[in-house]
């Protein structure tokens, strides 16, 4: 398990392999027994298998080729809509019209989800996240009909590797860890933390192709802009009163 979680990869490229339905009953129970608040399971799997459908999702994912090519595709969905209606049926009136419900529900799909992945790259598969489902959420709602009470929080695709990128890098251990109590960064710190990030020959290239002066203007400038995030963050949060979350 270690040398599987030390050795993670993000797969973009897949066979043709199908992925049988008796090793993704097998790889879904073992989801099922995800940490989950309360008990409740507040979240739902959407499973993608056809050629339609996945081309419907595409679009949401800012056509990105893995959703049409993976065998499948998952969408991780915050799910209140279940566990309203069970206890409206047992005579209990639910509260969780609110953003700390959405919250809730949100983790326990996110645990999910990483469960799910953990599992599947146990058995060969390999698997993708994709970010762009919460910027999306409103159409993804439309195409998988999700009721009221359901949000789409994470897609992940899945298949067999087709390829063997390099890994991409993390931060030194120091950088996320406080012990006790949080350490704010001094600027020596954070110089010290990204020295070995900035200096590799990805972040140059990105540097330079995107034209920018330092790595960090390429997030704030190119990827990440602060416009696009307050732009999604309007759109999630009408996304989340229109499914009964505020």
């Amino acid at each position: 398990m270690f040398d599987i979680l030390y050795n993670r990869r993000s797969i973009r490229k897949y066979t043709d392999e199908d992925i049988s339905d008796e090793l993704m009953d097998e790889l879904l129970v073992a989801t099922s027994r995800s940490s989950t608040t309360g008990n409740m399971q507040v979240y739902s799997i959407i499973e993608t298998r056809k050629k339609e459908m996945k081309e419907k999702l595409s679009p949401c994912h800012f056509n990105q080729p893995m959703v049409k090519e993976a065998p499948l595709v998952l969408t991780f969905c915050a799910d209140f809509n279940r566990f309203n209606k069970w206890c409206r049926q047992r005579k209990a009136e639910p509260g969780y019209d609110n953003f700390l419900s959405f919250m809730t529900a949100a983790i326990d799909a996110i645990i999910a989800a990483q469960t799910f992945c953990v599992a599947a790259e146990s058995k060969g598969l390999g698997i993708c996240y994709l970010g762009t489902t919460t910027y999306m959420a409103e159409k993804i709602i439309d195409i998988l009909e999700l009721p009221r009470g359901v949000v789409p929080v994470t897609t992940v695709t899945v298949g067999w590797p087709g390829e063997n990128p390099d890994q991409i890098d993390r931060l030194p251990l120091k950088a996320i860890l406080h012990k006790e109590k949080y350490c704010d960064y001094s600027e020596q710190d954070i110089d010290s933390l990204y020295a070995e990030k900035e200096a590799r020959d990805d972040s140059l290239q990105f540097i330079k192709e995107n034209d920018k002066e330092t790595l960090a203007q390429v997030f704030t400038d190119v990827r990440y802009k602060k416009a696009d995030n307050e732009t999604f963050s309007d759109l999630l949060l009408n996304v989340l009163k229109k499914q009964g979350f505020m």
